[in-house]
């Protein structure tokens, strides 16, 4: 059961207020994207919902801790954007269901062929189609999917919303009216109807274009990030190397276990030189896009020191998570000898 939205955004807002209201209270693991972080702690807050960000690191223990009587959801990725970091999806189920709440998990950057997490106990799943769904930048949308698995009658007092009469629409109780489709239905009938926030026609379209070839594109894109990660790691100019594929990286073990066919096609690294190495090198490149997009069929790279939070200084950046020689490099679907031909030249120019 799912429902699209116009934006990955509009899908993630959607899939916590579904469940949530004025004096309720969520978790978070603190590695989501930055937007999402946001829009949880700063503008949902705002609306007198409150959130405390765990670290996804964490043990069961820890993660207990953060739980409220009033906590009503959790909400982590598969694959944090931009960190990489890769959720263990079975520890926040049974953290989540021990305290008798959804796990809703942003499933973007791993998308459906790469990771199932349905099978490892989340309940929703969330994706940003703007990226690999999409996967040629050609529209913004999201998606919202529902398991159907989630016994929100089991614990009704803490989910009213759905269990109890809705006297906006007819007085209709969703859990007695549509059973395993209770939660799509009242996201579509409740918040569709009155936050607007749908994907049209034409982008929906889009998107199904896509689809069509997202299982071809992610076993290439998977592939060249692997050999484009090997390649840097080895490099002397090259500091260090973030990618779930490879055996150095401390998710390793976790990308085999929920993603064994490959993760993303997104990598993180540093230079040597650090912020004014990884600018020059940046422009070098040729066949590499410079754009804030990520997760397309053409290689894109950012360095957002100098991009997106260039008034900020190394000291703030550090701050804000992101190291100023961080470079983000999404591998396209393009042959991997002419990336990795690209990257050589344009390293070799520092």
């Amino acid at each position: 059961m799912n429902w699209l939205t116009s934006s990955g955004q509009a899908a993630n807002y959607y899939a916590v207020f579904n469940i949530c209201e004025a004096g309720d209270h969520a978790v978070m693991s603190s590695t989501v994207y930055g937007g999402t972080f946001n829009l949880l702690t700063v503008t949902m807050k705002k609306m007198g919902i409150e959130c405390t960000v765990v670290d996804p690191d964490a043990s069961e223990e820890e993660l207990s801790k953060a739980f409220r009587p009033n906590t009503k959801c959790v909400l982590a990725e598969t694959i944090a954007n931009p960190a990489l970091v890769v959720l263990d999806i079975e520890k926040f189920a049974k953290v989540a269901h021990a305290h008798q709440v959804p796990l809703i998990v942003d499933n973007t950057f791993a998308t459906p062929m790469n990771c199932r997490p349905f099978e490892w106990g989340a309940d929703i799943v969330t994706h940003s189609t703007t990226k690999y769904m999409d996967g040629h930048a050609m529209c913004v949308g999201g998606a919202i999917v529902d398991s159907g698995n989630f016994d929100w009658d089991q614990y009704a007092e803490k989910f009213p919303g759905l269990t109890t009469p809705d006297d906006s629409y007819h007085g209709v109780t969703y859990t007695k009216k549509f059973g395993k489709g209770a939660y799509i239905t009242k996201a579509t009938v409740q918040l569709m109807r009155d936050l607007g926030s749908i994907q049209s026609p034409q982008n929906a379209f889009l998107l199904n274009v896509g689809l069509e070839t997202l299982p071809l594109r992610m076993e290439r894109h998977c592939y060249n990030a692997q050999k484009v990660a090997e390649y840097l790691e080895g490099h002397e100019k090259v500091a260090w190397v973030n990618y779930p594929g490879l055996k150095s990286n401390k998710y390793y073990d976790l990308a085999q276990k929920y993603m064994p066919n490959g993760t993303c096609g997104v990598i993180s690294f540093g230079l040597k030189g650090g912020r004014a190495a990884a600018e020059v090198m940046m422009d070098k490149l040729s066949l590499a896009a410079i754009v804030t997009h990520v997760a397309d069929a053409r290689t894109c790279v950012l360095h957002p020191a100098s991009h997106t939070h260039r008034q900020m200084t190394d000291e703030q950046l550090v701050e804000a998570g992101v190291a100023p020689e961080l470079i983000r490099f999404s591998v396209g679907i393009e042959h991997v000898d002419d990336i990795i031909a690209d990257l050589e030249q344009a390293l070799q120019s520092i």
